[in-house]
């Protein structure tokens, strides 16, 4: 029986030269994965604009591939996706402009996150508690409540009420800089919308449609899982197709990446082999993890067997 160790034990005891080769940044690495990602949104959205016969059929899809876009805003914030800096804000800041999410503050609520994981009062994350009941867990997933907070989080930015305890004093000017940048986008586009509707089809509707499926995703990456310090136990890995981990840019692997954040997402498979047998928590598949998440909820229906999927 392995001896039980935290995270920062298991982490300090890898040979510096083993954890300096895990975090070595790649821009080849990087610009690949970026190019199959976007090419797949450009050739849903081509076929959308068309309007080719069927074309309402891929609004979902491309939904889905405009909301994994976070995977990549959430992965720049720790500039791993490329070895270049600009490389990573400028795929921060343009991920964060189509989801409505300031990629200036939101760096600074993630550093929070992963100093804090899973810490009540602490950890800004659970500022929203995760959905308690099956009702809150459908609220939840439609993804309203996720749009709702962005729009008031950006009024408030634009505003110039960048007041947020984790946010230092010296970033604030540049977080509502960057929100009213934002806004200003947003106010042309919406322009646009005189003379094309194709904005509201490659990408309004189709964000609208694919955030469920990325709140089911986020939701298994800490539901559910201990208030300790731990990362082994209060971060979850979900086993999960080659699929979803190529969209979700290996997020999957969320305790190795929250063990060795410095390890870029194409190295996670990598780290994932040297700590599979420490992981605390663990998932086969997020149809599986949301089963087991509303079974804690709904032990009447999950009693007679018939668990929602």
């Amino acid at each position: 029986m392995q001896q039980q160790i935290d995270h920062r034990d298991w982490l300090a005891a890898l040979p510096p030269a083993q954890r300096a080769d895990l975090a070595r940044r790649s821009d080849a690495a990087g610009l690949r994965r970026l190019a199959a990602h976007l090419g797949l949104i450009l050739l849903c959205g081509g076929l959308i604009a068309a309007q080719l016969p069927g074309w309402w059929l891929l609004l979902p899809v491309q939904g889905v591939l405009l909301v994994f876009l976070f995977t990549l805003a959430h992965e720049a914030t720790h500039r791993t996706p490329f070895a270049s800096d600009g490389l990573n804000s400028a795929a921060g800041h343009v991920a964060g402009l189509v989801l409505v999410l300031p990629f200036q503050y939101f760096r600074y609520l993630h550093f929070a996150h992963h100093r804090w994981t899973n810490i009540p009062g602490r950890d800004p994350e659970l500022a929203q508690p995760r959905p308690r009941t099956a009702a809150e867990w459908a609220l939840h997933v439609s993804g309203l409540p996720y749009w709702w907070a962005g729009l008031r989080l950006m009024a408030r930015l634009v505003a110039g009420r960048a007041d947020d305890d984790f946010l230092p004093a010296a970033a604030r000017p540049r977080v509502v800089a960057e929100a009213r940048a934002m806004a200003l986008v947003y106010v042309l586009l919406a322009l646009s919308l005189i003379w094309s509707p194709l904005i509201v089809w490659v990408w309004l509707v189709p964000v609208l449609l694919g955030q469920p499926v990325l709140r089911l995703y986020l939701l298994a990456e800490h539901g559910d899982c201990p208030h300790v310090a731990d990362m082994f136990l209060n971060t979850r890995t979900t086993f999960t197709s080659r699929a979803v981990r190529f969209l979700a840019w290996n997020m999957p692997y969320h305790t190795e990446h929250h063990v060795a954040p410095t390890v870029p997402f194409h190295r996670l498979p990598d780290l994932h082999l040297l700590m599979r047998d420490r992981l605390g928590v663990t998932a086969a598949g997020y149809a599986a993890f949301n089963r087991a998440y509303l079974a804690r909820r709904w032990p009447g229906r999950a009693a007679a067997g018939t668990d929602p999927d």
